[in-house]
């Protein structure tokens, strides 16, 4: 047989044994701040009573632990006076009030900012706003619907037919989310309600321009008038 594994062992066990004997009883900072006792100290700490050759240790509550303890009666009692005796801070129904207002006068704020926004279902035609309408449509539409509105990549913008509805509500929605099935991308993060608005206004005034050079018709053929009676 080969002693070979054996003599490992028996090197190995050896190893620990010096290892141990180096380390020494020396506690560590886990120990001390946990108020460890070693093993060794185990027979200092029986209590002399004994049930059924059961011993019990008295090994004292840690110190930690203790001002952990206390330290949370003396927070509670600060908090109790502050909160509920000396009443120096709110409590929870005075501050549920004071968050209530501040939302309020939030809201408030919000609505004022917003009064004049508009969106697809408040849009009206507004020849007021051709003008500005036409500088965002020379700055942003041109390049996919001509410079008349002719259409290039887009669609014709000045005949009387339409991809997806020709009234006022039914553009502004159009330049709004866009149609990205059909290349219209969406303008509503890069473009204001107001611009949204002014836009669809100056598209309206191009009916009946007749461009040159116009793109071939696409869609339906919108009727004003039969949409308004439907509407009514």
């Amino acid at each position: 047989m080969n002693p070979t594994p054996y003599v490992k062992h028996e090197q190995e066990a050896l190893d620990y044994e010096e290892w141990k004997k180096q380390k020494g009883d020396k506690p560590s900072i886990w120990t001390k701040l946990l108020s460890l006792k070693p093993l060794s100290a185990e027979k200092d700490l029986e209590i002399p009573h004994a049930y059924d050759g059961i011993k019990e240790l008295n090994n004292p509550v840690p110190t930690w632990f203790n001002v952990l303890f206390y330290g949370t009666l003396i927070f509670a009692a600060g908090y109790l006076y502050y909160y509920h005796i000396g009443e120096y801070g709110e409590r929870q129904d005075d501050e549920y009030q004071t968050e209530m207002t501040k939302a309020n006068l939030a809201k408030q704020q919000f609505l004022a900012k917003n009064a004049s926004s508009v969106d697809e279902n408040s849009v009206k035609v507004d020849p007021s706003q051709i003008a500005v309408g036409k500088g965002v449509f020379d700055a942003n539409c041109i390049a996919c619907h001509g410079q008349h509105g002719e259409g290039l990549v887009g669609p014709n913008l000045t005949d009387e037919f339409w991809l997806h509805g020709g009234g006022v509500k039914d553009i502004f929605k159009v330049v709004k989310y866009g149609v990205p099935e059909k290349g219209m991308v969406s303008w509503e993060k890069n473009m204001s309600s107001a611009n949204i608005s002014a836009v669809t206004n100056y598209i309206l005034s191009l009916q009946g321009s007749k461009p040159a050079n116009p793109k071939a018709p696409q869609g339906e053929k919108y009727d004003a008038a039969a949409e308004e009676v439907v509407a009514n």
